[in-house]
């Protein structure tokens, strides 16, 4: 993971202590995204690999979930993660943190590795591999 390690540290305490709101964007659709928590978590794999020839993972990933409750995205995330597909996309993620005092636009890109429905919203699991100051 090509992370800045800073940044990062700074997106989960900001995260944790402020509970900034958070947009995605799939399709070119902008949805509220929920309920985010930022985790630093072990991945499933004994060393350092490529995940289904698509992505490298490291043994520890900072994991991103968050839940939509709008349904209308579940037809726009079938070439987001992945599995059989053969499209693998980056999900572009959008809030705000604070640094050197003042707030700043943020976006977190990551790829979806799990989604969970209920009849009223997705919740989805993902793993940050890029984040950027806008």
């Amino acid at each position: 993971m090509s992370v800045d390690s800073s940044l990062l540290e700074n997106l989960v305490r900001y995260s944790s202590d402020h509970s900034p709101k958070f947009t995605i964007l799939v399709n070119d659709r902008v949805f509220p995204l929920i309920d985010v928590s930022i985790v630093n978590s072990s991945i499933p794999v004994n060393e350092p690999t490529t995940r289904g020839g698509v992505y490298f993972s490291e043994k520890f990933a900072y994991k991103i979930k968050g839940v939509i409750d709008d349904l209308s995205v579940i037809p726009l995330l079938t070439k987001k993660m992945l599995g059989p597909n053969t499209e693998f996309g980056k999900l572009k993620i959008s809030s705000q943190i604070e640094t050197n005092g003042k707030l700043v636009d943020i976006d977190i890109f990551s790829n979806l590795t799990n989604s969970i429905q209920t009849p009223n919203s997705i919740e989805l699991s993902m793993i940050i591999v890029e984040l950027k100051l806008v």
